[in-house]
């Protein structure tokens, strides 16, 4: 399985590809790429979004993923954040219903407790996971390209979690 997953951001809209070695008695947990895509405060709010737009599409184009998952909407004090982040939530929402792929939501409490084993873990604890996790030499930057890579983690773990449960029946 391959998973692309999406932390969207006002400044950085991180994205990481996880795949999984499900041939292998203990399926492993392969990062295939990860990045931020970093967005000019002096661009406008539409020319932000058509980069999320763009760049996104141009990496599930190249990744061809089987699935994309994406942080739901955390609430914020500030609603005025919060309506921008929704804003680019949607284009990453869109970029993914453009190439008819499936998208699966996780709320940041299930993310980090999936990776971390604590939903209030603190970037830094789930940059450290995901690089054990993935066997990667240093934690991923930008940390927002670390949250990518855990919801991507997340949602593979659901997925192994509910066939589990499936084939026991």
């Amino acid at each position: 399985m391959r998973v692309f997953g999406i932390d969207c951001g006002t400044e950085i809209t991180g994205y990481g590809v996880v795949d999984t070695d499900e041939g292998s008695r203990n399926p492993q947990l392969i990062c295939r790429a990860f990045g931020g895509i970093r967005l000019s405060k002096q661009k406008t709010m539409a020319e932000r979004l058509k980069q999320v737009y763009d760049d996104l599409s141009g990496a599930l184009e190249e990744w061809k993923p089987e699935v994309v998952a994406v942080e739901e909407v955390f609430y914020s004090v500030n609603a005025k954040s919060a309506l921008k982040l929704g804003q680019v939530r949607g284009v990453a929402l869109l970029a993914a219903a453009m190439q008819a792929l499936p998208v699966a939501e996780y709320a940041p409490l299930k993310i980090k407790s999936s990776v971390v084993g604590y939903g209030l873990a603190g970037k830094e604890q789930v940059q450290f996971m995901v690089a054990r996790l993935l066997e990667l030499a240093e934690p991923p930057e930008p940390p927002d390209a670390a949250d990518a890579l855990a919801v991507a983690i997340c949602h593979i773990h659901t997925a192994q979690t509910l066939e589990f449960q499936g084939g026991r029946r």
